[in-house]
């Protein structure tokens, strides 16, 4: 709706996160060492159970950050998960505090460095240092020329290879988006820059090198939260919330606007539902955040001037 934080109705919507629904149910089992499932396996074998998964689900629904459960997750993860070295997150950690500098993958990066600015960490020294992994690292490789070469390249080839794995390009932009634009360093600004681009040329969810074809299917179906993956729908509303207005946006913003119910809202097409601790909405139903970010990324769109190519109605 546009109201400012110190709304009545927006401070009162705001503090009902905390006391209602899915968040005070994922907190409630929550260890006591403010992880969840196993100490040790925070990612990988407890995928969607875990704690790096109940800390991007609990930013993604706007829990409090002030909050001293959503604080000690968090700087659990900061104490086992990221790379001392680099500053880059691990979906692997030792017993000596500190992830594994081989298990650095950009995707957790961006999401958990996009979780700590939501949750009210921009100031702390080692979200900067996660900043900076992504600003120095990220690569945006379109398959026009060789595989990059070195740490972190070397180890995960899905991840960078000669084309670049656009799931973490766009977790690595959303984490930079969350930085206000005049709190961003000129390194921040180039890689949103290049990151972004690199988005266009795919027209969003196409393949660069052949615009016909789809780059991922599942990128077609919308759903929330979008954890290490992404869709059309997530893409445009990040575009759209840095003030892009480009012509290689028009497809998906038909996609979404012809995925409209008669009623208005639009429905939950993939769900991580049943892998995760807590279920979020029905799959196939009519989604209160899917309709609210199709909602916010129209609005932002039309903003722009931009028109459609054709009545996708």
């Amino acid at each position: 709706m546009g109201l400012p934080d110190s709304h009545p109705e927006a401070a009162e919507a705001k503090a009902a996160i905390m006391q209602t629904g899915t968040v005070p149910a994922i907190l409630a089992r929550q260890k006591m060492g403010g992880y969840w499932e196993t100490k040790k396996d925070f990612y990988e074998r407890t995928k969607y159970r875990g704690t790096v998964w109940q800390v991007i689900i609990l930013a993604e629904l706007g829990a409090d950050g002030t909050d001293g459960r959503i604080k000690k997750a968090c700087e659990f993860l900061l104490r086992f998960s990221q790379d001392r070295e680099s500053g880059g997150f691990c979906y692997r950690g030792t017993p000596r505090d500190g992830g594994l500098h081989d298990c650095v993958i950009p995707c957790l990066t961006g999401n958990l460095v996009w979780s700590f600015l939501r949750f009210g960490y921009a100031d702390d020294p080692r979200v900067k240092q996660g900043i900076q992994w992504i600003t120095s690292h990220q690569r945006v490789d379109d398959g026009e020329g060789p595989a990059p070469k070195g740490w972190p390249y070397d180890r995960r080839e899905p991840c960078w290879g000669k084309h670049t794995c656009l799931m973490g390009v766009v977790k690595s932009l959303k984490a930079l988006a969350e930085i206000p634009a005049s709190q961003r360093s000129a390194e921040a600004a180039r890689t949103i820059q290049e990151t972004a681009e690199y988005l266009l040329r795919h027209h969003i969810f196409r393949r660069s090198h052949a615009l016909s074809q789809t780059a991922r299917k599942q990128w077609l179906k919308f759903g929330f939260p979008t954890l290490w993956d992404s869709d059309a729908l997530d893409v445009l509303l990040l575009l759209t919330r840095l003030g892009y207005q480009d012509r290689r946006m028009i497809e998906a913003a038909e996609l979404v606007l012809a995925k409209q119910d008669k009623l208005g809202r639009w429905r939950l097409e993939d769900t991580f539902n049943g892998r995760t601790l807590v279920n979020i909405e029905r799959k196939g139903k009519p989604s209160k955040w899917v309709t609210l970010n199709a909602i916010r990324a129209l609005r932002a769109y039309f903003r722009t001037g931009m028109t459609f190519r054709h009545d996708p109605l």
